[in-house]
This record gives C-alpha cells, sequence and structure tokens, in this order.
C-alpha cells in the first residue's frame, strides 16, 4: 500500500510540475519563434531574435528594471536592518511589554497588505513621495514574517557564544554583527530570496502609487506593455516577459542548490 502510494505521489508530483512549468514553457517557444508559430508548435518552425527587440524598443524596461533593482534593494536591505534588531531585542532582551511587543508583530502577519492601501496612500500623498521609489518600498521597509523568523532562529543560538562575546568586550552591536548574523546565515539568505521574488512580482501597490516611467518597476510596465489596447502580439509580450522575470530565472538556476540548502536550513516552508 505504501509503495503504491508513493508511486502516486510522484507522479502526482510531475503532473503538478508540469502544469505549474507549462506557461513558462510556452512563453519560451513564443518568445523564440515567429507571431505566426505563436499558437502553432512545429519542430521545424524557424528561430528568431526579432521578438526580444521588438519589445525592448516598444517599452523602456532597462528604466522599469533599474526601478525594480532599486525598489527591491531598499526594501531587503531596510528589512535586514529592522528584522535583525528587533528579531534580536525580541529573543535575547528583556524588556517590559516584550510578549505584548511581539504579540502585535504576530497580528500584523494576519493584516493583508491590499486593506492598507487607502491609508497607504494618504499617507504618502501627505509626505509628498506618490510615484518615487522611497514612496513604493515605504509600506514594507519592516516586516513582521522576518522579525519573527529571526527571532526565532536568534533563540537558537547559545547563549554561552553571548556571553562569551560580552567576556571579550564586544557592545551589543558588534554582537549582533559578529556572532549572531554569521551563524543566521542560512536564514538571511532563504529570507532575502523570499523578499527580493515577492517585491520583484509585486503589483497592486506599485500600480496605485506610480504614475510614470520614473518609478514604475517591471510588472505595471509589463501590464501597460500588455494591454490590449496596445496591440496584442503573443511573440512580443512572451519575449518581454521573459526580459521582465529574467534576472530572477537565472539567478535561482545559478544558486538554485544553495537556496534550497537555506530554505532547508531556516524552516521556511
Amino acid at each position: 500500500m505504501s509503495f503504491k502510494f508513493h508511486i502516486f505521489s510522484k507522479i502526482s508530483a510531475y503532473l503538478l510540475g508540469f502544469v505549474w512549468i507549462l506557461p513558462l514553457l510556452y512563453a519560451f517557444w513564443a518568445a523564440f519563434h515567429p507571431t505566426e508559430y505563436a499558437t502553432k508548435f512545429d519542430l521545424f518552425a524557424p528561430l528568431t531574435m526579432d521578438n526580444f527587440v521588438s519589445a525592448w524598443d516598444q517599452a523602456p524596461f532597462l528604466s522599469y528594471m533599474l526601478n525594480t533593482v532599486i525598489i527591491t534593494t531598499l526594501i531587503l536591505v531596510s528589512q535586514l536592518f529592522v528584522c535583525t534588531l528587533a528579531g534580536y531585542a525580541l529573543a535575547r532582551e528583556e524588556f517590559r511589554g516584550r510578549n505584548i511587543a511581539f504579540a502585535l508583530i504576530m497580528m500584523q502577519l494576519m493584516v493583508m497588505p491590499e486593506v492598507l492601501i487607502v491609508e497607504n496612500y494618504q499617507t504618502l500623498a501627505g509626505l509628498s513621495l506618490v510615484d518615487t521609489h522611497l514612496g513604493v518600498g515605504l509600506p514594507y521597509l519592516a516586516s513582521a514574517f522576518g522579525i519573527f523568523l529571526l527571532r526565532q532562529t536568534f533563540k537558537t543560538i547559545p547563549q554561552e557564544l553571548e556571553d562569551a562575546a560580552r567576556v571579550e568586550g564586544l557592545s551589543g552591536l558588534a554582537i549582533i554583527w559578529k556572532v549572531f548574523v554569521p551563524l543566521a546565515f542560512p536564514t538571511y539568505l532563504a529570507y532575502s530570496l523570499v523578499s527580493v521574488s515577492y517585491h520583484w512580482n509585486n503589483f497592486l501597490w506599485p500600480l496605485v502609487v506610480t504614475n510614470t516611467e520614473a518609478s514604475r518597476p517591471l510588472t505595471v510596465g509589463m501590464a501597460i506593455f500588455g494591454a490590449p489596447e496596445s496591440g496584442v502580439d503573443w511573440s512580443v509580450i512572451s519575449a518581454g516577459t521573459l526580459i521582465a522575470i529574467g534576472p530572477l530565472l537565472i539567478l535561482f538556476l545559478i544558486f538554485q542548490r544553495r537556496f534550497i540548502q537555506s530554505f532547508m536550513q531556516a524552516g521556511i516552508k
């Protein structure tokens, strides 16, 4: 019975993986073939790079990509800094109201970001940060999930290591930097991948808060690029899609072993 279940689960996993990757396979097929072959499979269809040239000429992908890199980097650096300090405080420091503060942070995980869009937009408008990189990233500069993850990781680090560092005369920040951060590196790497992939693909909030190409990320740019009023050419749209997801896809393929190991060590599911 267990053998049959094992075979069934393996077949189901392969089928699910195939269904998941099917849109990506179609995007590759359409992007590298002329328009007339976008919906027709032919092993002898000619290959072409013209779709990528057309997509690159029709939309400022370089500007969109630069904006996305700036926004995701700003968010990631801020999250790692804030989450590290908050996670350490909640894991190691004794202060009044620590459990209450942690409970409030955990409650934030149950609040969907979409619920706060109107309030966040009004706040940014009052600060004159609409249509800016900082405006796109400001609501995400801290992460309840990141704080929780690092708190749990820091609690597993032996107290003896921290005591030894204090005996050596290290300050609190030095202990965090030289003891806790290196030992939590797999958690940092796994969380960084989650954060970058989420904000690289984030769409609704950037759509609301950006108005021009000066701060518009790839997701919003692709939505405008693929809009019906712009003309639907699936080969060109597929090429633009590959341009948009290419950096993340390449990074994952290069570092996939390290990413998987980090996820396993960090316990992120």
